[in-house]
């Protein structure tokens, strides 16, 4: 009789739970293998998680670590000291991390510490911005991981460049697009949407968070003007974080046509950029949904970890200078943003890939 193998499922902020769904869903259907969910409480808010739990029709964590707060460095060590202690206690085969917060890096060491072999999805995607935490993050579990899920060709050959050996290295796809296909037909209309007398094709969607971007009351108030002045007059539509949301109040920065509403869950966040115009945002992770969902996006930043998104995809790099986004928007009034593709593998089978790979990894 074979004994069952056992996974343990790292995540630690809110992308993460987007990023293990698939792969839980894909055990569960396997059913081969055991598995636990831990959360190290990196973010965690239990209205936001409990929700997001039930969006995504997975188990709840069956540890939770509590560790969030802190700076970079507190926030790794209590990470690494709660999980090491997680492991001693319940026995693994294999970890399994995703993404590039601070908890992959974390749980990715305390593991490799105490010879549990880890596998890292979403491997081998490289920003080159050694500002960003996430890059340090992604650097540090790649140089010492021992298997590597990609979500495209080039970053399997980055890694094999860095001399992995591609015995090691599995081009998958993207889970996280495995999640948007799953849920795509769910998603739901914000209670805003018909207040607001929202139509398809007829606003845009605006996230931003990165410092560089917000954190300088000047710099973030000549992007949203810029961004606002060049939008026909559409209303532009901004989930956004208190403590944003609080600079903008202390600035008094009130722009007519931008409407600021509360942080969305993935179901109603995903209804909004679906029947968006289009995007404008400062993160990665939002540029491979619209590169799916076809809807254009500018995203406002120097260097992208998602090339793919804009080789293949519907998105556009603008940069930080504010003078660079009213040429782009008036292109996109124009009508003349580019229509784009879908990267090879983001067909929503990724997970599967993944879960047949690890049946293989822990035999």
């Amino acid at each position: 009789m074979s004994i069952r193998k056992r996974i343990t499922l790292v995540a630690g902020a809110r992308p993460n739970f987007m990023k293990i769904a698939p792969i839980v869903h894909a055990i569960i259907k396997d059913g081969s293998m055991d598995y636990r969910i831990v959360h190290t409480g990196q973010h965690y808010d239990k209205v936001m998680s409990d929700t997001f739990f039930e969006e995504l029709n997975i188990p709840k964590p069956d540890a939770n670590l509590g560790c969030g707060g802190g700076s970079q460095a507190e926030q790794t060590a209590k990470i690494m000291m709660a999980f090491e202690q997680d492991l001693m206690l319940n026995e693994t085969d294999l970890v399994v991390v995703v993404g590039d917060v601070t908890s992959t890096m974390a749980c990715t060491i305390a593991a490799e510490k105490l010879h549990v072999k880890v596998a890292h999805v979403e491997a081998g995607i490289r920003s080159y911005d050694m500002t960003m935490p996430e890059e340090v993050n992604r650097m540090v579990t790649d140089s010492i991981a021992d298997y590597y899920f990609t979500t495209t060709e080039e970053a399997k050959a980055l890694l094999e460049s860095k001399r992995v050996p591609s015995s090691k290295v599995f081009f998958v796809g993207n889970v996280m697009i495995d999640t948007l296909m799953t849920n795509y037909d769910r998603l739901c209309k914000p209670d805003f949407y018909d207040k607001m007398n929202l139509k398809q094709g007829e606003y845009l969607v605006m996230t931003m968070h990165r410092p560089n971007n917000v954190d300088n009351i000047v710099h973030f108030d000549l992007m949203l003007k810029e961004i606002c002045e060049n939008a026909d007059g559409l209303p532009i539509i901004f989930p956004i974080h208190p403590r944003t949301a609080k600079m903008m109040t202390e600035g008094g920065m009130h722009i007519q046509n931008l409407h600021l509403v509360e942080p969305l869950g993935y179901l109603e966040f995903n209804y909004l950029v679906r029947n968006s115009k289009a995007v404008v945002t400062d993160s990665g992770g939002v540029t491979e949904e619209t590169t799916v969902m076809g809807v254009p996006c500018m995203t406002l930043r120097d260097n992208t970890e998602r090339p793919e998104t804009c080789t293949v995809g519907t998105n556009e790099l603008i940069g930080t200078n504010p003078a660079n986004i009213a040429p782009a928007m008036k292109r996109l009034m124009r009508g003349e943003w580019k229509k784009g593709g879908i990267p090879e593998k983001w067909d929503g089978k990724a997970a599967e890939r993944i879960v047949a790979v690890l049946k293989t990894l822990v035999e």
